[in-house]
């Protein structure tokens, strides 16, 4: 009942920062995501601040003002303040306070100070909280808020109604509760901000089902708890739903987050994930930069190849299908990059060049990545599975020949309600020398509408149903298969559960509709199979438009 309270305070905290925006002309401003998340941060980290003041020091929470108490104090007692904080806390001074600012809004050039706090705020905490881009340059905590304001004129009044919200209710009371809190809280604060825009490095943000599905495949329950000191990694990692849900099954402080975005938006929003999640430690490992060409973490010295990449326990992944990465493209298809790409680069369309498939990069920089023993859970379009040649089948040949493949989820439909392609999630696994699990889940859900687009909702039972049957490795009639890697290679490689499924013949005496309706039936399943063959066909008009051009 607390944390719903907390979670209403805080939606109308969040709508009343945006209205503030809207009222000096940037609502729905490209700033105006950078306001609201940097504002909020502001308010969490003081907030985080107090109530581990308070625990180390419970006579401050009997103080009429805590803010006042510590202000008192001299510099070494608060040195040893912050000393005893978790990494975790801010180390905030007296003037960096919220009351303090609120009891000065009234003082000439107010946005000067409260920018000028944020920045000092940051620059101190440089060492824990800032990004770091793949070249080496740090993104501090906090921009300078109020010149995104255009008019100086107004930039005091805008601070000052900013500061007016932030003393309405704290979340002190909250950080004792389950994170799930934070996961809702993100989803508000950023839901406006976090979708596919089409533009070149749209973001995408991943549906809880599937951040669900892989976490529970991934870390099943039978070892929960007892999984330790592991890497997670996610070369594509967006706003970091996938690296949250895989960080809470195994533990926050059991595990260390990886990751790497070429959107600074996105290593901004993961940080902010990071901090609302108990994960700062795991700060200095997030890079904003190009995955695929600049791939930053690296192995340490001493450890054998000096420059080698870093292998990990867990990597999830939903990266871009299609990107155009023709700029770069030549430079991936040289000898450094070989062993990375061991099924090759794919070439640039003579049209549509923003269609490259830039998936196929990321799937095989991720199966590259895996430690021995590894484990993955990537997105891809449900055309993977069946293509009959090219990259996609050198990728599967690959983790069937090499035993590494746990499965494949087919999932419904506009599981994404920005995107219409159908996707499937591939299950990687360095210790699975035996049976694979092949589920179609694509009957599964209901259909709603989400604005303008459809999107497909799968019910909690469910998603349990998906993840028992796969982490039971349970055959189920027309849902799941389990077949042997020389199933597999037999079906030139596919990893379609259909294509695995029982055919039924049945006798019986039909009438004239009766039989109608069965033929249809077919006809359906036909109209099934073709469309999985339409990669198939596609390949084929290539290869005959090259002999034509030869």
């Amino acid at each position: 009942m607390v944390s719903q309270q907390f979670e209403q305070r805080t939606r109308e905290l969040i709508d009343s920062l945006k209205a503030i925006c809207a009222a000096y002309g940037l609502g729905n401003d490209g700033n105006e995501f950078k306001i609201i998340t940097q504002v909020f941060l502001y308010k969490f980290l003081n907030d985080k601040f107090a109530f581990e003041a308070k625990k180390i020091q419970p006579a401050l929470a009997k103080t009429e003002s805590w803010e006042a108490a510590i202000a008192a104090m001299n510099a070494d007692d608060l040195e040893m303040l912050q000393m005893q904080m978790g990494p975790d806390t801010a180390r905030l001074k007296p003037e960096h306070f919220i009351a303090y600012l609120f009891g000065r809004q009234n003082a000439p050039e107010f946005a000067k100070l409260f920018d000028d706090t944020l920045r000092d705020i940051a620059i101190s905490n440089n060492d824990i909280f800032a990004v770091k881009t793949d070249g080496g340059a740090k993104i501090t905590l906090f921009d300078r808020v109020s010149e995104f304001i255009t008019d100086p004129s107004k930039r005091d009044a805008f601070c000052r109604a900013i500061i007016n919200k932030l003393g309405d209710f704290s979340f002190e009371r909250i950080f004792n509760e389950k994170y799930d809190f934070y996961a809702a809280l993100f989803e508000y604060l950023i839901k406006d901000y976090n979708k596919d825009s089409g533009g070149k490095y749209a973001e995408y943000y991943t549906p809880h089902a599937v951040a669900k599905i892989m976490a529970a495949i991934l870390v099943p329950e039978a070892v929960r708890g007892k999984v330790s000191n592991v890497s997670c990694y996610d070369p594509s990692a967006g706003s970091g739903t996938l690296l949250m849900n895989i960080a809470h099954a195994i533990g926050e402080q059991r595990c260390s987050i990886y990751s790497q975005d070429i959107s600074q938006k996105s290593s901004s929003l993961l940080r902010l994930n990071l901090i609302l999640n108990n994960l700062v430690h795991s700060i200095p490992n997030i890079i904003q930069g190009n995955t695929m060409l600049h791939p930053y973490h690296r192995e340490a010295q001493g450890q054998g190849q000096k420059n080698a990449l870093k292998k990990f326990d867990y990597i999830v992944s939903n990266p871009p299908f299609k990107m155009d990465f023709s700029d770069f493209r030549n430079e991936l298809d040289s000898k450094e990059h070989r062993e990375r790409f061991f099924a090759g680069v794919p070439n640039i369309p003579k049209q549509a060049v923003d269609k490259m498939a830039i998936y196929q990069l990321f799937l095989q920089h991720i199966i590259y990545s895996l430690k021995p023993g590894g484990k993955a859970a990537v997105v891809v379009p449900t055309g993977f599975i069946t293509a009959q040649s090219g990259i996609d089948k050198g990728i599967r040949q690959h983790l069937v020949d090499n035993k590494m493949l746990a499965g494949v989820v087919s999932m419904p439909s506009n599981i994404f309600a920005t995107t219409g392609t159908n996707v499937s999630i591939l299950f990687v696994d360095r210790s699975n020398q035996e049976s694979v699990v092949l589920i179609d889940a694509s009957g599964l859900g209901t259909k709603v509408k989400d604005g303008k687009n459809q999107k497909t909702l799968l019910s909690e039972a469910e998603e349990d149903r998906i993840i028992a049957t796969f982490n039971a490795k349970q055959a189920v009639e027309d849902f799941s298969v389990v077949v042997s890697y020389a199933d597999i290679a037999a079906k030139n490689y596919s990893l379609s559960a259909g294509q695995y499924f029982d055919v039924k013949i049945e006798y019986s005496d039909l009438t004239p509709a009766q039989f109608a309706e069965k033929m249809q039936g077919f006809t359906d399943k036909l109209d099934t199979l073709f469309e999985e063959s339409a990669g198939l066909e596609q390949e084929i008009k290539k290869q005959l438009a090259g002999l034509r051009y030869e």
